[in-house]
């Protein structure tokens, strides 16, 4: 399966595509951002790789490491083909200013609550997304908890609606 999908991304995305990555068994192919759409929906509607299921999307914060250089955030998704029985990587480097990247939600709907999540803890924007705002933090909060310069003694806003009442203690 590995080389098919290799072959598949190949033939048809060779200038999208900026290089490949293996680890534990597990294979990452680094695409251009502006190409991840196209990219994601024709591996979704080939009926021969079968890639329905979004499993999840996450982001990593590269500040202040050697893998800084490329693109301080890179965007993970983790695609995989029930019908195959296969996982793989898709992976997108992002400049430290204005972080974006597209939507994928139109392709898989079940990437709404993983793109807002990525958005509220990191700060990536997806262009496109039906309903980008914070889905974990609250409105109050200040910055990306999961970015490396977040502060680390950073207080959370407390919450106005239990503020006078003392915690009902359990007996």
């Amino acid at each position: 399966m590995e080389d098919k999908l290799r072959d598949f991304l190949q033939n048809n995305f060779s200038d999208s595509l900026i290089k490949e990555d293996k680890f534990r068994g597990d294979i990452s192919f680094y695409v251009k951002k502006e190409a991840l759409f196209n990219i994601c929906q024709t591996l979704q509607e080939n009926t021969e790789l079968d890639f329905k299921l979004l499993a999840d999307i996450t982001s990593v914060d590269w500040l202040n490491h050697a893998n800084e250089r490329d693109g301080r955030f890179e965007i993970v998704y983790n695609l995989y083909s029930i019908k195959n029985k296969y996982r793989f990587f898709i992976k997108v480097l992002l400049k430290d200013e204005n972080p974006e990247i597209d939507s994928v939600v139109d392709i898989w709907a079940g990437a709404n609550w993983m793109e807002r999540e990525v958005y509220d803890m990191m700060g990536i924007k997806f262009i496109g997304h039906p309903d980008m705002r914070k889905i974990i933090t609250s409105d109050d909060l200040v910055g990306h908890p999961l970015r490396r310069d977040f502060p680390l003694t950073w207080e959370q806003p407390k919450f106005t609606w239990n503020l006078d009442d003392p915690p009902e203690v359990i007996k």
